[in-house]
């Protein structure tokens, strides 16, 4: 793993958002591994902003993404499918179908969860993926638990993920208590892996992912084993590992 200190929040941004910005640029029919959640809001605008100046074209460029609510609709405001169409794929040449999202709504979500992973591999796997970490180091939804969850799959979440969330949603009761997400061991198969994390708060499990043991108590230890794994952090991100050193 490799670790990437920028100043502050809009210097880590702008520094993943030229990394993305490159891989489309040398491959436009790019898969691209996506998150949701409050980090990834800047790198996507500064996405936006460089389609806007003519500097990159996603007609060409395919997506998947991490994961989804159970029970949530793609034009419910707090689904994933309306977060990535309001921060980024309404806002340039992207053709929705070439855009992936579990559907929250299946009827049956282990059928699902394997069509998604077919669409993950009938398009050649992920070229570059992106991560959001938990406080208790999840990514995607793969919770801390027994073990490294494989393949796409339906999760319960846990209440500290259900109180973290709860700052969307109007009442706790609002807040769902399941998801769909991607398996480690299709994150573990993307050719490039971005770590990004902003904050006091993801400081120490950003210290327990990199330096800590390699472990399903904290998923993104497990990123130690990647061989081309980045992880993007602020100062105060960094906090924790600075004052170690």
């Amino acid at each position: 793993m490799k670790l990437i200190v920028s100043k502050d929040y809009a210097e880590m941004c702008q520094k993943v958002a030229r990394l993305f910005a490159a891989q489309i640029t040398l491959k436009p029919a790019s898969v691209l591994g996506l998150a949701t959640g409050s980090t990834p809001v800047g790198m996507y605008a500064e996405l936006v902003t460089k389609y806007k100046e003519g500097r990159l074209d996603f007609s060409a460029v395919r997506t998947v993404n991490l994961d989804e609510y159970v029970g949530l609709t793609g034009d419910n405001d707090q689904s994933y499918r309306y977060f990535m169409n309001h921060n980024l794929f309404d806002l340039v040449n992207i053709d929705k179908a070439n855009t992936h999202v579990p559907n929250g709504m299946a009827a049956d979500p282990a059928a699902e969860c394997a069509a998604y992973d077919q669409v993950v591999e009938s398009m050649g796997g992920v070229d570059i993926q992106l991560l959001g970490i938990g406080n208790n180091g999840h990514i995607g939804f793969n919770e801390p638990c027994g073990h490294f969850p494989v393949d796409t799959h339906l999760v319960d979440l846990t209440e500290s993920t259900i109180t973290a969330n709860a700052r969307f949603f109007a009442t706790m009761d609002e807040v769902p208590r399941q998801a769909l997400t991607m398996g480690i061991g299709t994150i573990m198969k993307a050719k490039k892996v971005v770590l990004m994390a902003s904050g006091k708060a993801k400081a120490q499990i950003i210290r327990d992912t990199m330096f800590g043991p390699v472990t399903p108590n904290v998923p993104a230890s497990v990123l130690q084993l990647h061989p081309d794994a980045l992880v993007f952090v602020d100062e105060e991100a960094y906090s924790v590992i600075a004052a170690e050193k």
